[in-house]
């Protein structure tokens, strides 16, 4: 087992500049953001706590764990500017460190060896399903407090040691299948997942049981790879039903052409997408594509409370883009980790585990955010509508308040 805390006694002149934060997170990340870290140094921090991240900066979802880094940054930088956090009688100063898994699974137990070389002392990770599974009992056995931002198979958390931010798949479908049914009326429902990972089929399973608990009809059950660029097949067979509704069980990569060549075949039916579709607009080529199309979601960047558009500044000023809710789960799950320092009164693994049932946060992703016995979230969901080229909040009308470009 790697040691999880450094020495209460390191002395401030040994705390590192969030700056050294960044080296592991790429540097057209760190220019971006080096404004904000030349500020980032606890007064009176009297010792380090290692915040360890990991997602995919490589490969086809790079996007999601680009975000998940730069949420973090955020975060880290935001505590340490306001005097980091205190833990009984220590204050520490926290430190950022991030390894690339490129959403494989060998990848990820080399990623998060790598992290535990440099004694982290909590994970926020993995990003994707598949890799939170893949280092899930091996976290658990060196006893680590492991929050996921966005892993959401039901056995991401499945030891004692795991939390998620994010929503588990099963409950995914069971809500789009409830809204489909409750607020979009739809009877018939066609469903396309992905079937390359516990993601598409795990939202799929929850929502043909739900929808056909609420005397709905599934007319198609399609599957697809996530590498696939072809849908013109099952597009086929969904225009040949009486669908009122499509339900995309993908990530975003998907839905842009899923969406391109159903408008291409002149197929008229709405789509409705798990939250794998946080980011199609910067995909598609034409916006009018997913014109009116719904996804579930727990963040949106145009809110306009105190602190939706305080982080949101702060990331678009940093990173030169409009933060995703990968970014938002990502930041919570750092200030989720500090209530449970500060709930401990300690940084020993045990007392963070234990603390983390205790604690409640007003998150971006959710006000009262919480976590019940198994390590699951107690929060709301959002639906997002894209409207003239933009995200708006499902049911509202828009305008400057409530959409986001």
């Amino acid at each position: 087992m790697k040691r999880k805390f450094l020495c209460a006694g390191l002395t401030a002149a040994m705390v590192l500049s969030l700056a050294a934060c960044g080296e592991s997170a790429g540097s057209d990340s760190q220019a971006a953001a080096s404004g904000s870290e030349s500020q980032a140094g606890a007064a009176g921090a009297t010792a380090e706590f290692i915040v360890g991240g990991m997602g995919p900066l490589t490969g086809s979802a790079a996007s999601y764990g680009i975000s998940v880094r730069q949420g973090i940054e955020v975060a880290v930088n935001e505590i340490n500017a306001a005097g980091g956090v205190t833990a009984g009688d220590t204050t520490y100063s926290l430190k950022m460190v991030f390894a690339d898994d490129e959403a494989t699974e060998d990848k990820a137990v080399s990623a998060y060896n790598s992290l535990m070389d440099q004694n982290i002392n909590a994970l926020v990770g993995a990003t994707t399903t598949g890799c939170c599974m893949a280092i899930a009992d091996i976290s658990n056995q060196d006893n680590l407090l492991v929050v996921t931002p966005s892993g959401s198979g039901v056995d991401c958390v499945k030891n004692p040691n795991a939390f998620r931010i994010c929503f588990t798949d099963t409950l995914q479908g069971e809500t789009l299948a409830d809204f489909a049914v409750n607020e979009m009326g739809a009877q018939n429902i066609a469903v396309l997942y992905s079937n390359s990972s516990d993601y598409g089929t795990g939202i799929r399973d929850g929502l043909v049981s739900k929808a056909e608990e609420l005397g709905a009809t599934i007319v198609a059950n399609e599957a697809f790879a996530d590498a696939d660029v072809d849908f013109n097949t099952q597009l086929t067979k969904i225009k040949g039903t009486n669908a009122d509704v499509i339900v995309v069980c993908g990530y975003y990569q998907a839905a842009t052409y899923i969406t391109k060549q159903a408008a291409d075949m002149g197929l008229e039916i709405p789509f409705l997408g798990s939250d794998g579709w946080d980011g199609v607009l910067e995909t598609v080529t034409d916006p009018a594509t997913v014109e009116g199309a719904v996804f579930l979601s727990s963040f949106f960047s145009a809110a306009t409370d105190e602190m939706t558009s305080g982080f949101v500044s702060t990331y678009e000023e940093n990173y030169g883009s409009t933060p995703d809710q990968f970014a938002a789960d990502a930041y919570d799950a750092v200030y989720v980790i500090k209530a449970a320092m500060e709930q401990a009164g300690s940084i020993d693994s045990d007392a963070l585990i234990s603390a983390m049932h205790q604690v409640q946060i007003d998150g971006l992703t959710g006000a009262g955010l919480s976590f019940d016995e198994n390590g699951e979230p107690n929060k709301d969901a959002k639906f997002i509508q894209i409207s003239d080229g933009a995200y708006t909040i499902y049911g509202e009308n828009g305008g400057e308040e409530t959409t986001a470009e």
